[in-house]
């Protein structure tokens, strides 16, 4: 269930790298598509392509979730698509949108429109979007048939590289039949599925970039003959003969259902002296290919009297397709052969199972969890999809601190002595086990691991944040110093002169009325000289002073222009230190934030009079990153209820944890300016085993 690198692909991540916006262009008509010359076409067939095409043009901004390393990493992302209905659906592909819990897409004129997922199919790679209701018809484009397209035909790549308004470049095609080669990987795999198996793209070298992913190639009739996915030097499409009906069964279905009799086929061997058929490498344990009695080292020549061959790897995806597309349940005639002979058997398709279940996060274990598929039950030595696959565990969280801790690729059986059938039931019993508990659960887990049971512990649950004890007040001067190091001290004039140098003192202060002056030098207190002249001496002073009581009065010795002399200072008690300061942590948008201190204020004059509570942390790829909420921003208002104590804002936040709004907004101070920064989460599985509010 490992994910590869995606290298190959037209990534819809906004890139930059490379592009050179500060190349000349000839001036254009506002609003004029660009066309980039990758070949000779004539003008009239160009404007015939792109009337036709562009103005169902979409740029996609998504905002996806992937479980990473036991969370749910979020990021923003952007793609292209093509509206092929008036009532707004679009074709992108399934790495652009499929794993989408926001869409927002920009259309040819500018218009700004908000759109939902209907189905995606990571075996093609095909996603289909419905963009929102409104009173009149989207702008659609048509389908062309991409089994008539020769090498060398015409061909317009349209979308949106780089995240900008919709493009068009032209090419020609330069392989009608590409694979990917053997020595590269001899495929790409998304969520567990190997998208060549059965996509031949068309090669062309139509310009294609970071963000055209999903976008349609155009022949010069202004048809849709393919959805671009990747480019490795020359771009390749998805050919609308595989995109077209696996878009429709989505839009019927919302998810495509295939055949599955449970072999691993190869091309002939070179040596083998057979001209025809295709080669089984295995059959699957208790696959209908199994138990239909088809063996490894067979020869398949027909399947429903159609004959098939695969000498090449081009002639594979022709296979895997005439495998899938056999009707669910009904037998199906094979012939083989065998050692010389021909031998007929009849196999059962059975519906091709999911090959890597979606998976999602589990806060209070720290790990992501997922069913098992069965292609999984088909490997595991107990057999069966009973139990919940450990995806990825989170380091420091409480299933990867446990003794033994949890691992990617665990089978979690059962919880405190009770089966666990899937990932629904196991957030059930989370739920229960978290549901009361004001602090994290011990919880038996078994897991199989390999051919192995292994037994554990885990603290199940999210830990409260620490209320810091209140350290004992102490007495201070409200002043800030630096050491009279060596080298400072000669260079004021003063060699050899120990003590402190005043950089700051607080307005307001008793130090401040009693005429204490940034400059001025610290030399002695109470008659005691202060024998500070390293870095490392910087907390002598405020040391010294925390031994005395709140309201004493202590005499200084100072040195101000030249001349030394006492000064008496009564001794003010110590604000709370920012250690002391109560905190709030937002489980389920992931940031940190706690009280102004008085250091706050007097560190930054932009604060001194704010009221609001200070962001201390925001987790990587969290619902707050996400929404660009920032490290040291002040939290003003939430959805204008105004926040200016941790208290306040964990209310605030409960309430909405309760409402389950789609937006939240923030009104938040960066300095002297304000902004508003605009939070979603997925609800679905944000609140699951989460206590409403966040933790203190």
């Amino acid at each position: 269930m490992t994910k590869t690198n995606l290298a190959f692909f037209c990534s819809a991540v906004i890139c930059l790298s490379g592009w050179n916006a500060s190349a000349e262009a000839a001036p254009k008509k506002p609003n004029e598509p660009v066309v980039t010359a990758g070949a000779l076409a004539p003008a009239a067939a160009t404007e015939t392509a792109i009337a036709a095409v562009k103005p169902a043009l979409v740029r996609i901004l998504v905002a996806e979730v992937n479980c990473v390393q036991g969370r749910e990493q979020k990021q923003e992302s952007s793609g292209s698509g093509v509206i092929i209905s008036p009532d707004g659906l679009v074709v992108t592909n399934h790495h652009v949108a499929g794993q989408a819990k926001r869409l927002l897409c920009t259309l040819s004129d500018k218009t700004m429109v908000e759109a939902d997922l209907v189905g995606t199919d990571p075996l093609t790679d095909i996603s289909v979007i419905r963009l929102r209701p409104r009173e009149t018809p989207y702008p659609f484009a048509k389908w062309g048939d991409s089994t008539t397209v020769k090498v060398g035909d015409t061909v317009y790549a349209m979308g949106s590289p780089l995240s900008l308004s919709q493009s068009v470049t032209l090419g020609i095609v330069s392989n009608a039949e590409m694979v990917m080669p053997e020595f590269g990987g001899g495929g790409i795999e998304m969520n567990g599925e190997d998208v060549g198996s059965l996509v031949r793209w068309i090669g062309h070298d139509a310009a294609i970039t970071h963000g055209n992913s999903g976008g349609p190639l155009v022949n010069k009739d202004g048809e849709v003959i393919g959805i671009n996915e990747i480019s490795f030097g020359l771009g390749g499409a998805i050919p609308s003969a595989v995109a077209r009906p696996v878009a429709e069964e989505i839009i019927r279905n919302g998810k495509v259902q295939r055949a599955y009799v449970g072999i691993s086929v190869q091309p002939l061997l070179k040596g083998s002296g057979i001209t025809s058929g295709v080669l089984v490498g295995s059959s699957a344990p208790g696959s209908p290919a199994r138990k239909a009695g088809i063996e490894s080292a067979d020869i398949i020549t027909q399947v429903n009297g159609k004959p098939v061959s695969v000498r090449f790897m081009e002639e594979m995806p022709v296979f895997n397709q005439t495998i899938a597309t056999l009707p669910v349940g009904q037998p199906a005639t094979i012939v083989l052969l065998r050692n010389g002979r021909e031998v007929t058997v009849s196999v059962t398709p059975v519906v091709r199972p999911e090959a890597e279940p979606k998976a999602h996060e589990s806060k209070p274990w720290g790990i992501c969890v997922s069913d098992l598929s069965e292609f999984d039950a088909l490997y595991r030595k107990a057999g069966g999809t009973d139990g919940v696959y450990v995806q990825s565990v989170r380091q420091g969280g409480p299933a990867g601190t446990a003794k033994p801790p949890l691992a990617a690729d665990d089978i979690i059986l059962t919880v405190n002595g009770k089966p666990v059938k899937n990932a629904t039931e196991f957030d059930a019993v989370t739920e229960t086990l978290v549901k009361d508990a004001t602090e994290p659960v011990p919880t038996l887990v078994t897991v199989e691991r390999g051919t192995e049971e292994i037994a554990t512990v885990i603290e199940v649950g999210l830990k409260d944040l620490e209320d810091p004890s209140l350290e004992a007040r102490k007495a201070h001067l409200a002043i800030s110093t630096q050491v009279l190091t060596e080298e400072l001290a000669a260079g004021l004039g003063k060699p050899g002169q120990k003590g402190f140098r005043v950089t700051r003192v607080q307005e307001g202060s008793t130090a401040e009325k009693a005429g204490l002056k940034t400059g001025d030098l610290i030399t002695s207190l109470d008659g005691e000289e202060l024998p500070a002249s390293q870095p490392e001496d910087a907390d002598l002073l405020a040391e010294i002073l925390r031994q005395y009581k709140v309201g004493e009065q202590v005499t200084l010795t100072l040195i101000r222009d030249g001349k030394s002399f006492d000064q008496a200072f009564t001794l003010e008690l110590a604000p709370v230190s920012v250690r002391e300061m109560k905190r709030y942590r937002d489980d389920i948008f992931e940031f940190t934030a706690r009280d102004l201190s008085e250091d706050d204020r007097v560190d930054d004059p932009t604060m001194k009079d704010m009221t609001g509570v200070l962001v201390e942390s925001i987790e990587s790829g969290g619902w707050a990153a996400l929404g660009k909420l920032g490290v040291a921003d002040v939290i003003l208002n939430v959805d204008g209820k105004p926040t200016p104590t941790v208290d306040d804002l964990r209310r605030v936040m409960r309430d909405i944890a309760t409402a389950r709004p789609q937006r939240v907004v923030m009104m938040v101070a960066r300095g002297v300016d304000k902004a508003f920064v605009e939070l979603e989460t997925d609800w679905s599985n944000s609140a699951a085993g989460v206590k409403k509010g966040g933790s203190e």
